[in-house]
């Protein structure tokens, strides 16, 4: 028997809206406009402007000024303390707006706009409230344990009174306002038992994580959590090309990754319908299978999994609910089919797009010598969410404004027929 060659799987990229996924940091360009990042820029011998990865100082230095310049965030952190990179945490920041704009599961107030997110173990850097507030609005509660920490979280949010008021930073496990209140959906604390069975050869024994720490009453779209990865300093420090940093609660748990999410799993059976989607990164592909397994032990009604790319960087995140889904969802495996993204490169002559546009762009065709390429892009995040790029390979091409006509109209038919309408009962 022959055997079957495995087809290539393309590689994830960049979240398409993430502020770099096409241009990615300019070192050279950001060293002009800021003479304290210029001393940690060098040239390697293609001429390509580089930093040392491996220097905490110019790591520190490059998330700083990134947020300052792309974002207008104030931003710093003591020396030791874990500095996070700024394409990587965006790139969660709009797996989780995808999540709430796909409509999977239903808002409880559809006519609120305004987004709530808890950060589990937020750091001195305070990263994913400064991002969410900035970017897209969202209100924040960040919890930390450590004392360091919570002082430079709030310091970072004083510092930029523009989003300070979306930002609550919260020390965990001290206020005795924290909800400790029986599920109320006791009908199912069966479930309950079952989890803090499952779990024992896995047990986190650390401060409170969520329940304990979400106070009675509180309701959140989303959590969100950078878990501790290893379960030791020296193994958070096997990998030699990267330095950035981090305390022993930032980066250490007994049982490392696998136990504290297995803890927010524990918590989310307690909270249930208290936040709409619970959410964290994982480090370890192979950690996916065994959380993915516990979650339908305790009984979600939805897992979601994707992939953060950023570099030579690959880091994962994992979603769940219990809120029941406005439709069915087929199977809530880490392998899913194939979804709907796709790249077209197109050569068309003057004829083939007299046929497309519109009478009044047929002047502009004319002018145009030679075919005419252009680039289609479709990406599909999570189902029900479809987002059309296009672009043309040659600059200065007098169809331009059509082409851009043309691309909309093709969203418009995309949508139609691949994302279903919230009320297809009632015709237009």
């Amino acid at each position: 028997m022959k055997n079957k060659r495995k087809r290539e799987q393309p590689r994830p990229a960049i979240h398409p809206r993430n502020k770099y996924s096409e241009k990615p940091p300019d070192f050279a360009l950001l060293a002009s406009f800021y003479p304290s990042f210029k001393p940690f820029v060098f040239y390697s011998r293609d001429g390509r402007p580089r930093i040392d990865w491996t220097d905490f100082n110019a790591t520190r230095e490059l998330t700083r000024i990134l947020l300052h310049h792309d974002h207008g965030i104030n931003w710093w952190i003591p020396d030791g303390q874990l500095c996070p990179t700024v394409p990587n945490r965006s790139n969660y920041i709009h797996w989780i707006e995808d999540l709430l704009l796909s409509d999977i599961i239903p808002r409880p107030n559809p006519n609120q706009d305004n987004v709530r997110g808890f950060d589990i173990g937020t750091g001195a850097n305070c990263i994913y409230p400064l991002l969410g507030a900035s970017l897209l609005g969202w209100r924040f509660v960040g919890s930390d344990v450590a004392d360091v920490a919570i002082e430079w979280a709030e310091r970072n949010v004083k510092s930029n009174p523009q989003i300070s008021d979306l930002i609550e930073i919260r020390k965990a496990g001290t206020d005795a306002s924290c909800s400790q209140v029986e599920d109320p959906y006791n009908e199912n604390s069966n479930l309950e038992r079952k989890v803090d069975h499952a779990v024992r050869d896995d047990c986190y024994s650390g401060p409170p994580i969520l329940y304990g720490v979400v106070r009675d009453g509180e309701t959140f779209d989303f959590c969100m959590c950078n878990p501790p990865f290893f379960e030791s300093m020296e193994e958070a420090g096997l990998n030699p090309k990267t330095s950035c940093g981090g305390t022993v609660d930032e980066m250490v748990c007994p049982g490392g990754e696998k136990a504290f999410i297995t803890r927010i799993i524990e918590d989310s059976v307690k909270l249930k319908h208290s936040f709409r989607w619970y959410t964290s990164m994982v480090g370890r592909k192979i950690n996916l299978k065994f959380l993915t397994s516990k979650l339908r032990e305790v009984g979600v009604t939805i897992v979601k999994t994707t992939e953060f790319v950023q570099g030579q960087t690959c880091r994962w995140g994992i979603a769940w609910s219990f809120v029941p889904p406005v439709k069915k969802i087929i199977s809530t495996h880490v392998a899913e089919k194939p979804n709907l993204s796709f790249m077209l490169q197109i050569s068309a002559s003057n004829n083939h797009l007299s046929g497309i546009f519109k009478e009044d762009a047929e002047e502009n065709l004319d002018e145009a010598s030679g075919n005419i390429n252009f680039r289609i892009s479709v990406f599909q995040q999570i189902p029900g969410t479809l987002l059309v790029k296009g672009s043309l390979q040659q600059k200065d091409c007098p169809v331009s404004g059509e082409l851009l006509s043309a691309f909309q109209r093709l969203e418009v038919v995309l949508k139609d027929k691949f994302c279903q309408t919230k009320d297809s009962s009632n015709p237009p």
